[in-house]
């Protein structure tokens, strides 16, 4: 009973170098309340080992080998929701940030961030509050403000493409606009690729910041 009391906060980590995950994991479980159940070095490792393992809080890593942690971070909040996505990361991104709000995180911290600060960054989120760096925040909500004119890439999507583009920015998965649209999630994923191009984008995250951008400047 006090071994479950004392570590209560089941945690995740993902990051591709084996220094800093031990690091993090030696820092968090010297805690009482906190328990790494698991740990993960590829997006792909990730997302099969954070839905084994059930824990109160995955702590991502932006940049990993093949793919990002917020992309894991959506796709994992699309499944089980009641996990939560604090990121980490060493890069200062105003897109990474942008995007990570737009994924369900909980939290985006960087990893010059005090040992301390990181415990109670962890501790917060598991306790179901949304955690950003204040400063980091604060760039986010004055680009969502910021004025400019329509982007006059949108006017070359289709209008199936544009209900795509704005689900996307809903945060759903492929899967999940298919089930929205009665379409197969292969045709999704030929729509999104087809949408990308038209933009000129590499990614969907791009393309959900792009969406948000040109809606508030209708507001």
């Amino acid at each position: 009973m006090n071994d479950q009391t004392r570590k209560s906060i089941r945690v995740f980590l993902v990051d591709d170098h084996e220094l800093v995950r031990r690091g993090i994991a030696g820092l968090l479980d010297a805690e009482p309340d906190i328990e790494i159940v698991g740990e993960a070095s590829t997006a792909a490792q990730a997302r099969a080992r954070i839905l084994a393992t059930q824990p109160d809080v995955a702590v991502l890593d932006v940049r990993l080998p093949d793919g990002n942690g917020i992309d894991v971070c959506r796709d994992i909040r699309s499944l089980n929701p009641d996990i939560h996505c604090l990121i980490l990361t060493a890069y200062d991104d105003d897109e990474a940030i942008y995007a990570a709000v737009i994924a369900g995180a909980a939290g985006y911290v960087l990893k010059d961030i005090r040992g301390s600060g990181l415990v109670d960054s962890v501790r917060s989120v598991a306790a179901g509050r949304s955690l950003l760096d204040p400063s980091l925040t604060a760039k986010v909500i004055e680009r969502m403000r910021g004025g400019g004119s329509r982007d006059s890439r949108l006017e070359s999507l289709s209008v199936r493409e544009k209900q795509i583009m704005t689900l996307i920015a809903d945060g759903l998965t492929n899967r999940e606009i298919g089930l929205r649209l009665s379409l197969a999630e292969k045709t999704v994923k030929n729509y999104v690729s087809g949408l990308l191009a038209k933009l000129g984008l590499q990614r969907r995250t791009q393309a959900a910041v792009l969406h948000l951008e040109t809606r508030d400047n209708r507001l």
